[in-house]
């Protein structure tokens, strides 16, 4: 497929893009977001391995409708078979596949995936290649960039070159997350911008529809990506901020037509409502949403922070119109979340930042805390090579087996035995034995009283017999 069809026919030219964020850009957020003007949205990232094993994950995970479109499939992947069979999966479903370069977590670190991929640029190669050739929809990536701009620049033309139809760019390297995370380099998005042919979306330091139009004057690039902006105000391409209780029942409304797990509609609650749970005198509430165990729950926190607020809000007044950049706002206004700056005197991104800090510059007690950890530890140690003492292993495999088992297994292989056999392990209480023998007992107290009442209906029939023949 050609570039521009794909940007322009299949995209239709997007410039407001939800970006990928796992657990929290589900169906119901995505929909929520479209209806407040984005014009294209990622999945959440899917890992690839599992997404091909598992149909279970595939069916929980992968959900979505007839308004969900355009929508782009991202992927963690680190083998090239694999993220074609992944993307083989969802091909009639989305208008692209993307392969997420860009997650700087631990997690990403340990998998070999996200991030910690941008040096293997053969493997890269060989994974976009594949699948652009096979796949009847494009490869798109989003990416980090270097601290050396110019191997940013040849990192995003070895993408192009490989294959790659568009290129999403988050403005920071990859040691910059958490408390380090700062702000997002538009220059280096320029220079990307600049130096390929493929559209590029900028992404980093968007909390405003002022800040979207500006990166877009800076930059040059097609589109602009949120996904934090929108996590705190959905109607962030809108340039609104609507009531916060408004854009939470939009969001439920949409939670009971596609269900999703709790976990994920409280983690959206609170996003919505975080300026208004930051304050002292909705602590009740923010304990309520924190308990909160089912959807009635969450609606019912809803309802009790509209009218907790309602009274200060009159609707029928207020122009939600206002300028993205007047803040502070009401805390029952949708708001963008602005995180603190980084630690002064240490470069963001820089090797610095991402060590540990060396033990010379700890204060005194944690050198005595430390130094009393490890001789603690030590001594454990010792204590226990001079006992001799060896955990018990499985009679049927490596594993450490149940001190109380009563067949000398771990729990793995007592399960899979008395399963099997139909035995008892009161040890590991698994009680497959027993329960059989209860269901069994149930069963036949049932077959008793239906044969009873059989008889009984029977005897009454005989006796309705000879009283009409009378």
């Amino acid at each position: 497929m050609m570039v521009d069809n794909f940007w322009s026919k299949s995209l239709n030219s997007p410039k407001f893009i939800v970006g990928p964020m796992v657990d929290q850009s589900e169906l119901p957020f995505r929909l929520l977001c479209r209806s407040y003007e984005a014009q294209l949205c990622y999945t959440p990232m899917f890992h690839a391995g599992i997404f091909v094993k598992d149909p279970k994950y595939r069916k929980e995970n992968f959900v979505n409708c007839e308004n969900d479109r355009p929508l782009i499939v991202q992927f963690c992947a680190n083998d090239p078979d694999t993220f074609l069979e992944a993307a083989k999966l969802v091909e009639p479903y989305c208008d692209a596949v993307d392969l997420n370069l860009g997650c700087p977590q631990t997690i990403a670190k340990r998998g070999h995936y996200g991030a910690f991929l941008e040096d293997e640029w053969d493997l890269l190669k060989s994974m976009i290649s594949k699948v652009s050739k096979e796949l009847t929809i494009p490869v798109t990536c989003k990416i980090r960039i270097f601290q050396d701009i110019d191997k940013t620049i040849r990192y995003a033309q070895m993408l192009e070159q490989a294959g790659c139809s568009m290129i999403a760019v988050h403005g920071r390297v990859k040691e910059q997350k958490g408390v380090l995370t700062g702000v997002a380099n538009w220059k280096y998005i320029k220079a990307i911008k600049e130096s390929v042919k493929i559209p590029v979306i900028a992404n980093g330091n968007i909390q405003s529809l002022d800040d979207v139009n500006r990166c877009l004057k800076e930059t040059g690039v097609e589109g602009i990506m949120s996904a934090e902006g929108v996590l705190h105000n959905p109607a962030l391409f809108s340039a609104i901020h609507p009531p916060v209780w408004k854009v939470a029942e939009e969001y439920l409304k949409l939670v009971e037509q596609y269900p999703v797990v709790l976990s994920i509609v409280r983690g959206h609650l609170f996003k919505f409502f975080h300026i208004s749970l930051s304050i002292e005198e909705n602590a009740d509430l923010r304990h309520l949403l924190a308990k909160a165990s089912a959807r009635p729950q969450l609606h019912e926190f809803v309802r009790l922070m509209k009218e907790r607020y309602q009274e200060k809000l009159e609707l029928d007044d207020l122009d939600f119109h206002v300028p993205m950049t007047t803040l502070p706002l009401p805390p029952y206004l949708c708001q963008p979340h602005f995180r603190p700056s980084p630690p002064l005197n240490k470069p963001t991104g820089s090797e610095e930042t991402s060590k540990k800090r060396p033990i010379e510059n700890d204060s005194e007690t944690s050198k005595t805390k430390r130094l009393a950890n490890e001789a603690r530890l030590q001594a454990k140690k010792a204590a226990k090579e001079a006992s001799g003492r060896k955990l018990p292993l499985c009679t049927s495999c490596p594993n450490p087996r149940g001190v109380k088992c009563d067949y000398n297994l771990c729990k793995t292989c007592c399960r899979n035995k008395v399963f099997k056999l139909v035995l008892d392990c009161v040890g590991h209480k698994l009680m497959f034995k027993t329960r059989k023998r209860l269901a069994e007992e149930k069963e036949a107290i049932k077959t008793k009283e239906r044969s009873t009442n059989l008889n009984q209906q029977s005897t009454i029939n005989n006796s309705s017999t000879v009283l009409t023949c009378e």
